[in-house]
């Protein structure tokens, strides 16, 4: 008989969080899950925490291969779970006991292919809720679906725009339980990487939305995402990231176009691009970055004249933003590359005094 859930976690050189993260897997209130651990290649002893693991509780199933990255060691994941719905969770991240037994039962009652919780930003100091404002719980339902949740995945429209900080808040794999038939059935998977940089997580939702007929938002923080790890896929100075963006987007495109989703979905794809300046732009000012402040403005400079991004910009509107957001994108419309410098390098500082 198959288990409820299936919980795939990808696993590379996480020897230090590890074990918080399975602890708290293994106490969940819902006792029919599967945890399919798969270790991408890891050279410290994240193997061997795995196995010992394992051997104390039949419910971890453990799958060793080589490195291939988070996009192989989730799909290898999915390759192998066999529950009625799938999760993820991050191995230096961890949950609270009832989240998947919460998330199931509402599945079930509400009859939904994706359930999505809120997450606390874990900064070892302190904690920061993600606020989502939206009530305690909502559904939505058949072309809702695609309407305010794919295409939000895809970009912001409208007021939407007058929170950066929100763009790919609703794109994450981990907040969210997925019906297994929906992902297995329409064979989605995770792109790799190297191809588009970033952004696995949304690119794989805006697929799952597409075939999904319901889907419920609980208002709860039961994952907590830990954001201390130094040596996370998510840190660090990315030199193709344009390059990556630019697959990224063309690979968006082209399932709007095939899909036939409308003007909207262009123009939150167009929006998606000129608000990804900003990610572009901490890219390159980044202390990973070791260049000097010259070379950087100059890398500034090249990315807001791209192509794709100087089109995008001639229909972005910044009538919708703060002040603060506004004088920054207006620098980023006008490619006034010092300015932009400037501004991203305050908003770095900031970002460190806010956490």
């Amino acid at each position: 008989m198959k288990p409820k859930v299936s919980i795939i976690m990808p696993i590379y050189n996480v020897e230090d969080y590890l074990s918080r993260s399975i602890d708290s897997l293994i106490s969940q209130t819902l006792l029919d899950i599967e945890v399919i651990a798969v270790n991408d290649g890891s050279t410290d002893n994240s193997l061997d925490i795995l196995h010992e693991y394992a051997a104390k509780d039949q419910r971890i199933k453990v799958i060793d291969k080589e490195n291939g990255g988070v996009s192989s060691a989730r799909n290898a994941g999915l390759a192998n779970a066999t529950g009625e719905f799938i999760g993820f969770v991050d191995p230096d991240d961890w949950v609270d006991q009832e989240m998947y037994e919460e998330m199931y039962e509402t599945a079930i009652v509400d009859g939904a292919d994706i359930v999505m919780c809120s997450y606390m930003r874990e900064f070892g100091s302190h904690s920061k809720e993600k606020q989502f404002n939206l009530p305690e719980k909502i559904t939505y339902k058949a072309n809702d679906v695609q309407e305010k949740v794919m295409r939000r995945l895809v970009g912001p429209l409208k007021e939407e725009v007058a929170n950066p900080e929100l763009l790919d808040a609703w794109g994450t794999v981990w907040s969210k339980l997925y019906r297994a038939d929906i992902i297995k059935d329409n064979g989605i998977t995770f792109t790799d990487l190297s191809v588009i940089g970033t952004n696995e997580d949304s690119l794989f939702n805006i697929e799952a939305f597409y075939y999904t007929k319901t889907f419920s938002f609980i208002n709860k923080p039961f994952y907590h995402y830990w954001r201390v790890n130094s040596t996370s896929v998510t840190t660090g100075y990315k030199p193709k990231l344009i390059d990556n963006w630019s697959n990224l987007y063309q690979i968006i495109e082209k399932l709007i176009k095939e899909k036939d989703l409308g003007d909207d979905f262009y123009q939150a794809l167009n929006n998606r691009i000129s608000m990804n300046t900003l990610g572009l732009g901490l890219n390159e000012v980044s202390k990973a970055n070791k260049r000097s402040p010259v070379t950087k403005i100059n890398r500034l400079n090249q990315i807001l004249h791209d192509h794709r991004i100087k089109r995008s910009f001639k229909e972005f509107e910044l009538g919708q933003f703060p002040i603060v957001w506004r004088a920054f994108y207006f620098c980023a419309k006008q490619r006034f590359a010092l300015g932009f410098y400037l501004m991203l390098s305050s908003i770095e500082v900031l970002r460190k005094i806010i956490r």
